[in-house]
């Protein structure tokens, strides 16, 4: 392991949407690491069968069925969650989130808002909720943003608008937070292999597949253990001078051109025929 296998050890840590994909993946690795954990989502049966995969972790876990556009329900499960892991909250991740891909012209308005509701407004519930309950100062706080916050992409306007929504939000929290020693960060997936806008959208097509690996700068899909990790640095002491940063676990997709998918290598860049200038073999 790259920390310590007890990093977390007495922290206590809410994720909301943390029953499934990449935020069951953040959940999972704060247990490795000591931390207890309750996760949030609609799904009951979600909730029940990760708060058994958490607890045979060795750590104390809870599933609670909650809907983060339901404020008071939020309220309840973040009372819940630190009375009965620890008396206080040392980690909270706003995980959750929903998509479809339709133009505008194609989208209705309940379909707009239903993501705003759920990815924006959803995030300003699990912070705002948790204020009360976080053990300060020390505390981290983490929104899950994507790569559609700072660039435009076909079919996703609602993902766009709320995603750069929380990218704002976090950053005005942090201004507003820090005075009290919280930290508020987000992390930023690139293309995550297993997701669910890969599975859904990009691995019934082989074409789209390898567009889109092609396009990312490492030249690889993402994995979920990435984001895992990122999010275990951001909740360790060793990222206790960051916050309002937004983690960009993309594999360079975010600062990527439209060139970016013809280069798969140097020499691919100094075959180009616009390169005047060829490197030398001896430097």
């Amino acid at each position: 392991m790259t920390f310590a296998p007890d990093l977390l050890k007495g922290k206590v840590a809410y994720v909301a949407g943390g029953t499934r994909g990449m935020n069951l993946a953040i959940a999972k690795r704060y247990a490795e690491h000591g931390a207890n954990i309750c996760v949030v989502s609609r799904n009951a049966e979600r909730c029940a069968a990760a708060e058994a995969e958490l607890s045979a972790l060795g750590v104390k876990a809870l599933g609670i069925s909650c809907d983060v556009r339901d404020y008071d329900a939020v309220s309840a499960s973040m009372a819940r969650a630190a009375e009965e892991l620890g008396g206080g909250l040392d980690i909270v991740v706003a995980g959750q989130a929903g998509n479809f891909y339709a133009p505008v012209t194609g989208m209705s308005s309940n379909g707009f808002k239903t993501i705003i509701d759920i990815d924006l407004v959803g995030t300003f519930h699990v912070f705002k909720a948790c204020w009360d309950h976080l053990r300060r100062p020390g505390a981290s706080l983490i929104a899950i943003t994507a790569p559609e916050a700072v660039r435009p992409l076909h079919f996703q306007a609602h993902v766009c608008a709320a995603k750069a929504g929380v990218n704002m939000l976090l950053r005005v929290l942090a201004l507003e937070w820090g005075p009290e020693g919280v930290r508020v960060n987000g992390i930023s997936p690139g293309p995550i292999e297993g997701s669910w806008g890969m599975s859904n959208v990009a691995s019934p097509n082989p074409q789209i597949v390898e567009m889109i690996r092609r396009a990312v700068p490492l030249k690889r899909w993402g994995k979920e253990s990435d984001v895992a990790d990122t999010a275990l640095f951001l909740a360790s002491d060793a990222a206790s001078y960051i916050s309002g940063s937004i983690m960009e676990t993309d594999g360079g997709v975010t600062i990527a051109s439209p060139e970016s998918s013809r280069f798969n290598s140097v020499e691919d860049l100094e075959r180009d025929p616009r390169v005047r200038h060829r490197a030398s073999k001896k430097s």
